[in-house]
Protein backbone atom coordinates (compact mmCIF):
# COMPACT_ATOMS: atom_id res chain seq x y z
CA UNK A 1 0.00 0.00 0.00
CA UNK A 2 1.44 3.40 -0.85
CA UNK A 3 2.22 5.77 1.73
CA UNK A 4 0.23 9.30 1.96
CA UNK A 5 2.24 12.15 1.38
CA UNK A 6 0.99 15.48 2.54
CA UNK A 7 1.90 19.17 0.80
CA UNK A 8 1.02 22.48 1.47
CA UNK A 9 1.95 25.93 1.90
CA UNK A 10 1.15 27.40 4.88
CA UNK A 11 1.79 30.88 6.50
CA UNK A 12 3.69 31.25 9.55
CA UNK A 13 0.56 31.29 11.80
CA UNK A 14 -0.46 28.23 10.69
CA UNK A 15 3.11 26.65 10.76
CA UNK A 16 3.05 26.92 14.69
CA UNK A 17 -0.18 25.74 15.23
CA UNK A 18 1.85 22.17 14.43
CA UNK A 19 3.65 20.09 16.64
CA UNK A 20 7.65 19.48 16.02
CA UNK A 21 10.71 17.47 17.08
CA UNK A 22 13.75 17.99 15.91
CA UNK A 23 15.15 14.44 16.44
CA UNK A 24 18.08 13.13 17.78
CA UNK A 25 19.88 12.52 14.18
CA UNK A 26 19.78 16.57 12.90
CA UNK A 27 23.26 18.32 12.98
CA UNK A 28 23.24 21.07 15.88
CA UNK A 29 21.82 24.52 15.03
CA UNK A 30 25.03 26.34 13.10
CA UNK A 31 23.10 29.43 11.43
CA UNK A 32 25.36 32.40 12.30
CA UNK A 33 25.02 36.36 12.47
CA UNK A 34 24.73 36.94 8.84
CA UNK A 35 21.82 33.84 8.38
CA UNK A 36 20.15 35.43 10.75
CA UNK A 37 20.28 38.96 10.20
CA UNK A 38 19.58 37.93 6.57
CA UNK A 39 16.29 36.12 7.62
CA UNK A 40 15.51 39.32 9.53
CA UNK A 41 16.13 41.88 7.34
CA UNK A 42 14.40 40.07 4.07
CA UNK A 43 11.58 39.76 5.76
CA UNK A 44 11.35 43.93 7.09
CA UNK A 45 12.11 44.62 3.31
CA UNK A 46 9.63 42.43 2.18
CA UNK A 47 7.12 44.30 4.47
CA UNK A 48 8.37 47.63 3.62
CA UNK A 49 8.28 47.60 0.22
CA UNK A 50 4.82 46.37 -0.01
CA UNK A 51 2.87 45.50 2.91
CA UNK A 52 0.37 43.38 0.71
CA UNK A 53 2.59 41.03 -1.14
CA UNK A 54 3.56 37.49 0.23
CA UNK A 55 6.63 36.36 0.97
CA UNK A 56 8.23 32.54 0.85
CA UNK A 57 10.51 31.74 3.35
CA UNK A 58 11.88 27.98 2.34
CA UNK A 59 10.73 25.06 2.89
CA UNK A 60 10.19 21.19 5.27
CA UNK A 61 10.17 18.08 5.02
CA UNK A 62 8.94 16.49 7.64
CA UNK A 63 8.14 12.97 9.05
CA UNK A 64 4.62 12.41 10.66
CA UNK A 65 3.62 10.69 13.42
CA UNK A 66 0.42 9.90 15.63
CA UNK A 67 0.67 10.62 19.50
CA UNK A 68 -0.90 9.94 22.35
CA UNK A 69 -0.82 11.38 25.40
CA UNK A 70 -2.82 10.97 28.01
CA UNK A 71 -6.66 10.83 26.33
CA UNK A 72 -5.50 13.26 23.51
CA UNK A 73 -4.38 12.24 19.99
CA UNK A 74 -1.83 14.45 18.01
CA UNK A 75 0.27 14.61 15.22
CA UNK A 76 3.93 15.77 15.77
CA UNK A 77 6.37 16.08 12.98
CA UNK A 78 9.91 14.96 13.12
CA UNK A 79 12.18 17.62 10.96
CA UNK A 80 14.09 15.98 8.34
CA UNK A 81 14.76 19.60 6.92
CA UNK A 82 14.20 23.51 7.68
CA UNK A 83 15.79 23.30 11.24
CA UNK A 84 17.68 25.84 10.90
CA UNK A 85 15.00 28.04 9.61
CA UNK A 86 12.08 26.97 12.48
CA UNK A 87 14.16 27.17 15.01
CA UNK A 88 15.39 30.72 14.15
CA UNK A 89 11.37 31.84 13.75
CA UNK A 90 10.87 30.77 17.50
CA UNK A 91 13.96 32.35 18.97
CA UNK A 92 12.23 35.62 16.99
CA UNK A 93 8.75 34.76 18.64
CA UNK A 94 10.80 34.39 22.48
CA UNK A 95 12.81 37.77 21.74
CA UNK A 96 9.44 39.51 20.42
CA UNK A 97 7.31 38.08 23.46
CA UNK A 98 9.94 39.92 25.98
CA UNK A 99 10.50 43.12 24.42
CA UNK A 100 6.87 44.24 23.34
CA UNK A 101 4.51 45.47 26.27
CA UNK A 102 1.39 44.74 24.03
CA UNK A 103 -0.66 42.16 26.48
CA UNK A 104 -2.21 40.64 23.08
CA UNK A 105 1.29 40.80 21.23
CA UNK A 106 2.57 38.86 24.78
CA UNK A 107 -0.07 36.17 24.84
CA UNK A 108 0.18 35.44 21.65
CA UNK A 109 3.88 34.63 21.50
CA UNK A 110 3.27 32.59 24.82
CA UNK A 111 0.19 30.15 23.01
CA UNK A 112 2.97 29.82 20.00
CA UNK A 113 5.84 28.99 21.73
CA UNK A 114 4.05 26.10 24.09
CA UNK A 115 0.85 25.37 25.05
CA UNK A 116 -0.40 25.37 28.96
CA UNK A 117 -1.56 22.52 31.02
CA UNK A 118 -5.24 22.53 31.58
CA UNK A 119 -5.90 19.63 33.74
CA UNK A 120 -9.98 19.79 33.77
CA UNK A 121 -9.63 19.39 29.90
CA UNK A 122 -6.73 16.89 30.27
CA UNK A 123 -4.65 18.71 27.73
CA UNK A 124 -0.51 18.79 28.88
CA UNK A 125 1.91 20.98 28.63
CA UNK A 126 3.83 20.83 26.08
CA UNK A 127 6.19 23.00 23.71
CA UNK A 128 5.48 23.94 20.09
CA UNK A 129 9.03 22.11 19.10
CA UNK A 130 10.88 20.01 21.04
CA UNK A 131 14.37 19.52 20.57
CA UNK A 132 15.46 16.13 21.42
CA UNK A 133 18.66 16.79 19.48
CA UNK A 134 20.49 17.40 22.97
CA UNK A 135 20.12 17.16 26.61
CA UNK A 136 21.57 20.66 27.19
CA UNK A 137 20.30 22.41 23.96
CA UNK A 138 16.41 21.16 25.76
CA UNK A 139 17.57 22.69 29.34
CA UNK A 140 18.65 26.04 27.47
CA UNK A 141 14.70 26.33 25.32
CA UNK A 142 13.30 25.81 28.66
CA UNK A 143 15.75 28.44 30.20
CA UNK A 144 15.70 30.96 27.96
CA UNK A 145 13.10 30.31 25.39
CA UNK A 146 9.87 29.03 27.02
CA UNK A 147 10.50 31.18 30.29
CA UNK A 148 9.32 34.57 29.96
CA UNK A 149 11.86 36.94 30.37
CA UNK A 150 14.77 34.44 29.30
CA UNK A 151 16.04 36.22 26.44
CA UNK A 152 16.55 39.61 28.30
CA UNK A 153 19.15 37.51 30.18
CA UNK A 154 22.05 38.97 28.22
CA UNK A 155 25.16 38.69 30.37
CA UNK A 156 24.25 34.89 30.88
CA UNK A 157 23.78 34.91 27.13
CA UNK A 158 26.87 36.28 26.40
CA UNK A 159 28.85 34.11 28.56
CA UNK A 160 27.38 31.04 27.11
CA UNK A 161 28.81 32.26 23.68
CA UNK A 162 32.20 32.56 25.08
CA UNK A 163 32.01 28.80 26.96
CA UNK A 164 33.80 26.49 24.26
CA UNK A 165 32.58 23.72 26.48
CA UNK A 166 29.31 24.59 26.04
CA UNK A 167 26.97 22.70 23.24
CA UNK A 168 27.76 24.56 19.80
CA UNK A 169 23.83 24.84 19.22
CA UNK A 170 23.58 26.90 22.41
CA UNK A 171 26.48 28.94 21.80
CA UNK A 172 24.64 29.76 18.50
CA UNK A 173 21.23 30.16 19.86
CA UNK A 174 22.80 32.54 22.37
CA UNK A 175 23.96 34.80 19.44
CA UNK A 176 20.73 34.42 17.75
CA UNK A 177 18.73 36.06 20.31
CA UNK A 178 21.24 39.02 20.74
CA UNK A 179 21.50 39.66 17.14
CA UNK A 180 17.79 39.38 16.96
CA UNK A 181 17.02 41.70 20.14
CA UNK A 182 19.60 44.24 18.47
CA UNK A 183 17.76 44.32 15.46
CA UNK A 184 14.44 45.22 17.21
CA UNK A 185 16.13 47.95 18.93
CA UNK A 186 15.96 49.75 15.45
CA UNK A 187 12.84 47.94 13.42
CA UNK A 188 9.01 48.11 14.65
CA UNK A 189 7.88 44.91 16.66
CA UNK A 190 4.35 45.18 15.22
CA UNK A 191 5.22 45.79 11.47
CA UNK A 192 7.34 42.90 11.38
CA UNK A 193 5.26 40.82 13.63
CA UNK A 194 2.18 41.20 11.86
CA UNK A 195 4.34 41.07 8.40
CA UNK A 196 5.69 37.63 9.26
CA UNK A 197 2.48 36.00 10.90
CA UNK A 198 0.06 36.81 8.36
CA UNK A 199 2.42 37.20 5.00
CA UNK A 200 5.59 34.81 5.03
CA UNK A 201 5.24 31.63 4.02
CA UNK A 202 6.83 28.38 4.43
CA UNK A 203 6.01 25.10 2.03
CA UNK A 204 6.22 21.80 3.35
CA UNK A 205 6.20 17.98 2.57
CA UNK A 206 5.54 14.83 4.76
CA UNK A 207 5.51 11.25 4.73
CA UNK A 208 4.99 8.61 7.37
CA UNK A 209 7.68 6.58 7.02
CA UNK A 210 10.87 7.77 7.08
CA UNK A 211 12.54 6.20 4.21
CA UNK A 212 9.78 8.44 2.18
CA UNK A 213 10.40 11.67 3.96
CA UNK A 214 14.26 11.17 3.34
CA UNK A 215 13.48 10.24 -0.18
CA UNK A 216 11.40 13.34 -0.81
CA UNK A 217 14.16 15.17 1.56
CA UNK A 218 17.05 14.41 -1.36
CA UNK A 219 14.69 16.39 -3.60
CA UNK A 220 14.20 19.71 -1.76
CA UNK A 221 15.97 22.65 -1.98
CA UNK A 222 16.46 24.66 0.85
CA UNK A 223 18.83 27.48 2.89
CA UNK A 224 19.24 25.37 5.83
CA UNK A 225 21.93 22.56 6.51
CA UNK A 226 21.80 19.64 4.31
CA UNK A 227 21.58 16.40 6.36
CA UNK A 228 24.35 14.15 4.96
CA UNK A 229 24.15 10.12 4.30
CA UNK A 230 25.69 9.69 7.79
CA UNK A 231 22.80 11.70 9.08
CA UNK A 232 20.42 9.63 7.60
CA UNK A 233 22.31 6.43 8.50
CA UNK A 234 22.48 7.40 12.15
CA UNK A 235 18.72 7.57 12.29
CA UNK A 236 17.85 3.90 10.62
CA UNK A 237 20.20 2.47 13.32
CA UNK A 238 18.91 4.69 16.66
CA UNK A 239 15.31 3.64 14.99
CA UNK A 240 16.25 0.01 16.28
CA UNK A 241 17.33 0.77 19.72
CA UNK A 242 14.23 0.59 22.22
CA UNK A 243 15.55 1.70 25.17
CA UNK A 244 15.49 5.39 25.25
CA UNK A 245 18.83 6.03 27.42
CA UNK A 246 20.54 3.52 25.00
CA UNK A 247 19.58 5.62 22.23
CA UNK A 248 20.87 8.69 23.83
CA UNK A 249 23.91 7.11 24.82
CA UNK A 250 24.88 5.78 21.13
CA UNK A 251 23.85 9.22 19.79
CA UNK A 252 26.34 10.99 21.65
CA UNK A 253 29.09 8.72 20.67
CA UNK A 254 28.24 8.94 16.73
CA UNK A 255 28.29 12.75 17.29
CA UNK A 256 32.04 12.24 18.78
CA UNK A 257 32.65 10.08 16.17
CA UNK A 258 31.25 12.65 13.59
CA UNK A 259 33.39 15.49 15.02
CA UNK A 260 36.27 13.82 15.21
CA UNK A 261 36.22 13.36 10.95
CA UNK A 262 34.12 16.95 10.94
CA UNK A 263 33.38 16.98 6.81
CA UNK A 264 35.04 13.90 5.89
CA UNK A 265 32.73 11.56 8.25
CA UNK A 266 30.78 10.31 5.23
CA UNK A 267 34.20 9.25 3.86
CA UNK A 268 35.49 7.51 6.67
CA UNK A 269 32.00 5.55 6.70
CA UNK A 270 32.69 4.31 3.36
CA UNK A 271 36.30 2.83 4.11
CA UNK A 272 34.04 0.79 6.73
CA UNK A 273 31.42 -0.29 3.85
CA UNK A 274 34.28 -1.33 2.12
CA UNK A 275 35.86 -3.61 4.33
CA UNK A 276 32.55 -5.39 4.77
CA UNK A 277 31.64 -5.46 1.10
CA UNK A 278 34.92 -5.63 -0.54
CA UNK A 279 33.45 -4.57 -3.99
CA UNK A 280 33.66 -1.11 -5.65
CA UNK A 281 31.14 1.26 -4.57
CA UNK A 282 27.92 1.40 -7.46
CA UNK A 283 25.61 3.21 -5.56
CA UNK A 284 25.33 5.67 -2.72
CA UNK A 285 26.74 4.92 0.73
CA UNK A 286 23.21 4.61 2.28
CA UNK A 287 21.87 2.80 -0.50
CA UNK A 288 25.25 0.30 0.29
CA UNK A 289 24.55 -0.05 3.43
CA UNK A 290 20.76 -0.79 3.25
CA UNK A 291 21.10 -3.15 0.42
CA UNK A 292 24.53 -4.65 0.96
CA UNK A 293 25.40 -4.79 4.24
CA UNK A 294 21.87 -5.05 6.03
CA UNK A 295 20.27 -6.84 3.53
CA UNK A 296 22.91 -8.88 1.00
CA UNK A 297 21.48 -10.96 -1.66
CA UNK A 298 23.10 -13.76 -3.88
CA UNK A 299 21.71 -13.69 -7.85
CA UNK A 300 21.46 -16.89 -9.76
CA UNK A 301 21.85 -16.43 -13.28
CA UNK A 302 20.10 -19.44 -14.30
CA UNK A 303 16.97 -19.17 -11.98
CA UNK A 304 17.14 -15.04 -12.17
CA UNK A 305 16.00 -15.08 -8.43
CA UNK A 306 17.73 -13.50 -5.46
CA UNK A 307 18.61 -15.51 -2.41
CA UNK A 308 18.42 -13.44 0.76
CA UNK A 309 22.09 -13.89 3.17
CA UNK A 310 23.29 -13.27 6.49
CA UNK A 311 23.30 -9.73 6.88
CA UNK A 312 27.20 -8.31 7.30
CA UNK A 313 26.40 -6.46 10.20
CA UNK A 314 23.30 -6.13 11.97
CA UNK A 315 21.57 -2.35 12.50
CA UNK A 316 21.22 -0.92 15.89
CA UNK A 317 23.66 -1.18 18.45
CA UNK A 318 26.09 -3.72 16.51
CA UNK A 319 26.30 -0.69 13.48
CA UNK A 320 27.17 1.15 16.48
CA UNK A 321 29.67 -0.65 18.27
CA UNK A 322 31.33 -1.10 14.69
CA UNK A 323 31.89 2.52 13.90
CA UNK A 324 33.23 3.12 17.46
CA UNK A 325 35.82 0.02 17.03
CA UNK A 326 37.54 1.15 13.72
CA UNK A 327 36.58 5.14 14.65
CA UNK A 328 39.14 3.82 17.76
CA UNK A 329 41.60 1.84 15.69
CA UNK A 330 41.96 5.36 13.16
CA UNK A 331 42.72 7.76 16.33
CA UNK A 332 45.20 4.97 17.35
CA UNK A 333 47.12 4.58 13.81
CA UNK A 334 46.96 8.50 12.86
CA UNK A 335 47.42 10.62 16.22
CA UNK A 336 49.59 8.18 18.25
CA UNK A 337 52.73 8.17 17.46
CA UNK A 338 53.36 5.06 20.41
CA UNK A 339 52.65 2.70 18.34
CA UNK A 340 56.46 1.80 18.03
CA UNK A 341 59.82 3.10 19.18
CA UNK A 342 60.65 5.25 16.76
CA UNK A 343 58.42 7.94 13.84
CA UNK A 344 58.62 5.03 11.37
CA UNK A 345 54.85 4.60 10.73
CA UNK A 346 53.78 7.97 11.54
CA UNK A 347 55.91 8.83 8.54
CA UNK A 348 55.20 6.21 6.27
CA UNK A 349 51.24 7.25 7.24
CA UNK A 350 51.89 11.13 7.09
CA UNK A 351 53.81 10.78 3.59
CA UNK A 352 50.71 8.15 2.26
CA UNK A 353 47.96 10.91 3.31
CA UNK A 354 50.12 13.72 1.68
CA UNK A 355 51.27 12.18 -1.23
CA UNK A 356 48.66 9.58 -2.97
CA UNK A 357 45.81 11.03 -4.71
CA UNK A 358 43.10 8.77 -3.35
CA UNK A 359 42.67 7.18 -0.10
CA UNK A 360 40.78 3.95 -0.71
CA UNK A 361 44.34 2.37 1.09
CA UNK A 362 42.87 3.35 4.37
CA UNK A 363 40.16 0.47 4.59
CA UNK A 364 43.25 -2.95 4.04
CA UNK A 365 44.92 -0.88 7.02
CA UNK A 366 42.48 -0.62 9.65
CA UNK A 367 41.77 -3.97 8.22
CA UNK A 368 44.93 -5.50 8.80
CA UNK A 369 45.01 -3.54 12.36
CA UNK A 370 41.43 -4.75 13.35
CA UNK A 371 42.70 -8.62 12.82
CA UNK A 372 46.60 -8.00 13.75
CA UNK A 373 46.79 -5.00 15.65
CA UNK A 374 50.70 -3.50 16.27
CA UNK A 375 52.40 -7.20 15.15
CA UNK A 376 54.59 -6.53 11.84
CA UNK A 377 52.60 -3.37 11.75
CA UNK A 378 55.75 -1.72 9.80
CA UNK A 379 56.21 -3.82 7.32
CA UNK A 380 52.26 -4.14 6.26
CA UNK A 381 52.35 -0.59 5.66
CA UNK A 382 55.42 -0.46 3.67
CA UNK A 383 54.35 -2.85 1.86
CA UNK A 384 50.86 -1.50 1.33
CA UNK A 385 52.65 1.81 0.54
CA UNK A 386 54.21 0.47 -1.87
CA UNK A 387 51.83 -1.88 -4.06
CA UNK A 388 49.41 1.04 -3.77
CA UNK A 389 52.32 3.50 -5.10
CA UNK A 390 53.23 0.75 -7.41
CA UNK A 391 49.09 0.68 -9.14
CA UNK A 392 49.32 4.32 -9.24
CA UNK A 393 52.86 5.19 -11.50
CA UNK A 394 52.44 2.11 -13.39
CA UNK A 395 49.36 3.74 -14.99
CA UNK A 396 46.54 1.14 -13.65
CA UNK A 397 42.86 2.10 -14.12
CA UNK A 398 40.93 3.38 -10.74
CA UNK A 399 38.86 0.11 -11.26
CA UNK A 400 41.97 -1.88 -11.62
CA UNK A 401 43.24 -0.45 -8.10
CA UNK A 402 40.29 -0.43 -6.01
CA UNK A 403 39.96 -3.62 -7.24
CA UNK A 404 43.50 -4.46 -5.72
CA UNK A 405 42.39 -2.89 -2.90
CA UNK A 406 39.10 -5.32 -1.78
CA UNK A 407 41.73 -8.10 -2.54
CA UNK A 408 43.89 -7.24 -0.02
CA UNK A 409 41.26 -6.86 2.25
CA UNK A 410 39.90 -10.16 1.29
CA UNK A 411 43.57 -11.52 1.40
CA UNK A 412 43.66 -10.46 5.52
CA UNK A 413 40.40 -12.04 6.11
CA UNK A 414 41.69 -15.00 4.62
CA UNK A 415 45.40 -15.31 6.76
CA UNK A 416 45.61 -17.21 10.01
CA UNK A 417 48.41 -15.26 10.68
CA UNK A 418 50.63 -11.90 9.63
CA UNK A 419 53.54 -13.76 7.45
CA UNK A 420 50.54 -15.15 5.36
CA UNK A 421 49.73 -11.33 4.57
CA UNK A 422 52.87 -10.40 4.36
CA UNK A 423 53.92 -12.63 1.80
CA UNK A 424 50.39 -12.34 0.21
CA UNK A 425 50.28 -12.64 -3.86
CA UNK A 426 48.00 -9.45 -3.20
CA UNK A 427 50.78 -7.38 -2.06
CA UNK A 428 52.66 -8.02 -5.16
CA UNK A 429 54.37 -5.26 -7.34
CA UNK A 430 55.51 -5.28 -10.90
CA UNK A 431 59.04 -4.63 -10.04
CA UNK A 432 60.33 -3.84 -13.98
CA UNK A 433 57.23 -1.56 -15.12
CA UNK A 434 57.66 0.39 -12.15
CA UNK A 435 61.65 0.33 -12.29
CA UNK A 436 61.25 1.70 -15.56
CA UNK A 437 58.82 4.15 -14.49
CA UNK A 438 61.29 5.57 -12.19
CA UNK A 439 63.57 6.07 -14.60
CA UNK A 440 61.63 7.39 -17.11
CA UNK A 441 61.07 10.77 -17.35
CA UNK A 442 58.65 11.35 -14.39
CA UNK A 443 58.30 15.26 -14.11
CA UNK A 444 54.81 16.64 -15.50
CA UNK A 445 53.45 12.48 -14.27
CA UNK A 446 50.78 12.75 -11.59
CA UNK A 447 52.84 10.70 -8.89
CA UNK A 448 56.03 13.07 -9.55
CA UNK A 449 54.96 14.48 -6.24
CA UNK A 450 54.38 11.26 -4.45
CA UNK A 451 57.58 9.70 -5.83
CA UNK A 452 59.59 12.76 -4.59
CA UNK A 453 58.39 12.52 -1.22
CA UNK A 454 59.07 9.44 -0.36
CA UNK A 455 62.51 9.67 -1.92
CA UNK A 456 62.62 12.06 0.61
CA UNK A 457 61.33 10.32 3.36
CA UNK A 458 63.79 7.68 2.66
CA UNK A 459 66.83 10.39 3.26
CA UNK A 460 65.08 11.70 6.10
CA UNK A 461 64.88 8.84 7.69
CA UNK A 462 62.58 8.22 10.84
CA UNK A 463 64.69 9.16 13.95
CA UNK A 464 62.60 12.53 13.67
CA UNK A 465 58.65 13.49 12.57
CA UNK A 466 58.14 14.05 8.83
CA UNK A 467 56.40 17.11 8.06
CA UNK A 468 55.50 18.07 4.67
CA UNK A 469 54.70 21.90 4.09
CA UNK A 470 51.38 22.61 2.81
CA UNK A 471 52.96 24.20 -0.22
CA UNK A 472 54.88 22.32 -2.60
CA UNK A 473 56.63 22.70 -5.70
CA UNK A 474 58.87 20.55 -8.07
CA UNK A 475 62.13 22.20 -8.57
CA UNK A 476 64.54 21.60 -11.87
CA UNK A 477 68.10 21.94 -11.32
CA UNK A 478 68.85 22.05 -14.69
CA UNK A 479 66.19 24.12 -16.06
CA UNK A 480 64.10 23.40 -18.51
CA UNK A 481 64.10 26.52 -20.46
CA UNK A 482 67.87 27.93 -19.43
CA UNK A 483 68.58 31.65 -20.80
CA UNK A 484 70.48 32.02 -23.83
CA UNK A 485 74.08 32.43 -22.84
CA UNK A 486 73.92 30.50 -19.80
CA UNK A 487 76.03 27.66 -18.70
CA UNK A 488 73.73 24.99 -18.76
CA UNK A 489 73.56 25.43 -22.70
CA UNK A 490 77.73 25.14 -22.15
CA UNK A 491 77.48 22.08 -20.22
CA UNK A 492 74.68 20.30 -21.55
CA UNK A 493 73.59 19.27 -25.29
CA UNK A 494 70.18 19.49 -26.91
CA UNK A 495 70.06 16.04 -26.42
CA UNK A 496 71.30 15.74 -22.99
CA UNK A 497 68.93 18.08 -21.98
CA UNK A 498 66.25 16.41 -23.70
CA UNK A 499 66.94 13.44 -21.96
CA UNK A 500 67.83 14.18 -18.60
CA UNK A 501 65.62 17.24 -17.58
CA UNK A 502 62.91 15.61 -16.50
CA UNK A 503 64.37 12.59 -14.79
CA UNK A 504 64.18 11.71 -10.84
CA UNK A 505 67.64 12.77 -10.47
CA UNK A 506 67.42 16.72 -11.78
CA UNK A 507 64.11 17.05 -9.83
CA UNK A 508 63.98 18.36 -6.15
CA UNK A 509 61.38 19.76 -4.21
CA UNK A 510 60.90 23.38 -2.76
CA UNK A 511 58.42 24.63 0.13
CA UNK A 512 57.18 27.34 -2.11
CA UNK A 513 55.67 28.17 -5.38
CA UNK A 514 57.98 27.71 -8.95
CA UNK A 515 60.06 30.78 -9.58
CA UNK A 516 60.69 30.39 -13.26
CA UNK A 517 62.50 33.78 -13.14
CA UNK A 518 64.96 32.27 -10.46
CA UNK A 519 64.85 28.54 -12.05
CA UNK A 520 66.67 29.68 -15.21
CA UNK A 521 69.98 31.12 -13.20
CA UNK A 522 73.03 29.47 -13.36
CA UNK A 523 73.39 26.60 -10.59
CA UNK A 524 76.10 27.92 -8.68
CA UNK A 525 74.13 31.59 -8.24
CA UNK A 526 70.37 29.08 -7.98
CA UNK A 527 71.79 27.27 -5.15
CA UNK A 528 73.07 29.86 -2.73
CA UNK A 529 70.29 32.39 -3.62
CA UNK A 530 67.65 30.33 -4.57
CA UNK A 531 67.65 27.05 -3.00
CA UNK A 532 69.00 27.77 0.51
CA UNK A 533 65.88 29.27 1.86
CA UNK A 534 63.25 27.33 -0.09
CA UNK A 535 64.60 23.32 0.98
CA UNK A 536 65.06 23.50 4.92
CA UNK A 537 61.82 20.97 4.76
CA UNK A 538 63.56 18.39 2.21
CA UNK A 539 66.30 15.98 3.07
CA UNK A 540 67.37 15.36 -0.43
CA UNK A 541 67.23 18.71 -1.61
CA UNK A 542 69.08 19.46 1.04
CA UNK A 543 72.07 16.66 0.56
CA UNK A 544 72.34 17.53 -3.06
CA UNK A 545 72.53 21.29 -2.05
CA UNK A 546 75.29 20.08 0.41
CA UNK A 547 76.49 17.90 -1.97
CA UNK A 548 77.21 19.48 -5.34
CA UNK A 549 79.14 22.38 -5.65
CA UNK A 550 78.51 21.81 -9.63
CA UNK A 551 75.92 20.87 -12.17
CA UNK A 552 76.63 19.40 -15.10
CA UNK A 553 76.29 15.89 -17.06
CA UNK A 554 78.45 13.84 -14.47
CA UNK A 555 76.79 15.44 -11.44
CA UNK A 556 73.54 14.65 -13.03
CA UNK A 557 73.76 11.68 -13.64
CA UNK A 558 75.63 10.49 -10.67
CA UNK A 559 72.70 11.51 -8.73
CA UNK A 560 70.10 9.95 -11.02
CA UNK A 561 72.02 7.05 -10.46
CA UNK A 562 72.15 7.48 -6.30
CA UNK A 563 68.45 8.33 -6.28
CA UNK A 564 67.39 5.42 -8.34
CA UNK A 565 68.95 3.02 -5.98
CA UNK A 566 67.84 4.83 -3.03
CA UNK A 567 63.53 4.74 -4.20
CA UNK A 568 64.14 1.17 -5.30
CA UNK A 569 65.70 0.40 -2.07
CA UNK A 570 62.40 1.80 -0.91
CA UNK A 571 60.02 -0.28 -3.40
CA UNK A 572 62.42 -3.38 -2.38
CA UNK A 573 63.33 -3.57 -6.04
CA UNK A 574 65.82 -6.64 -6.71
CA UNK A 575 66.69 -8.96 -9.20
CA UNK A 576 67.77 -12.50 -9.67
CA UNK A 577 70.86 -12.42 -8.90
CA UNK A 578 72.23 -13.14 -5.05
CA UNK A 579 69.52 -10.33 -3.87
CA UNK A 580 71.38 -7.46 -5.70
CA UNK A 581 69.69 -4.26 -6.92
CA UNK A 582 69.01 -4.64 -10.87
CA UNK A 583 71.24 -2.74 -12.28
CA UNK A 584 71.13 0.95 -13.33
CA UNK A 585 69.71 1.50 -16.73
Amino acid sequence: MAQKIESDKLHIKDVFTKWFRIPEYQRPYVWDKDQVSELLDDVMQARNSNPDTEYFLGSMVLRKNEKNEGNTKYVEYDLLDGQQRLTTLFLITAVIRDLSENPTLIDLCEKTIFQEENKYDNIPERLRVVFDIRNQVRDFINDFVKEKGGTEREEELALKIENLQEDISIRNMSKAILNIRDFFRTNNIDDFFQFLRSNVLMIYVSADELDDAFRLFTVMNSRGVKLRNSDILKAMNLGEITSSSDRVEWAKKWEETEAYFAEDFDIFLSHLRTILVKQKAAVSLLKEFEENIYNPKSYDRNTKQYTQLKPLLNKGIETFKFIEKYKKYYEELFDNDNLTNSFELHNYLHLMQRGFEADYWIAPLLRYYDKFKNEKLILFVKKLDNKFANDWINGYTPTLRIENVNNIIQAIDNSKTVDQILSDKSLEIDSIDLENALNSNIYGKRAARYILLKLDLLYHGHTTKLSIPETISIEHILPQNPRDGSNWNKNFTSLEKEEWTNKIGNLVLISRRKNSSQSNRDYLEKRDKYFKNNIELFSNSIRIYQEYLSWNLDDLKKNHEETLIKIKLGFEIYNNQNGHFSPFK
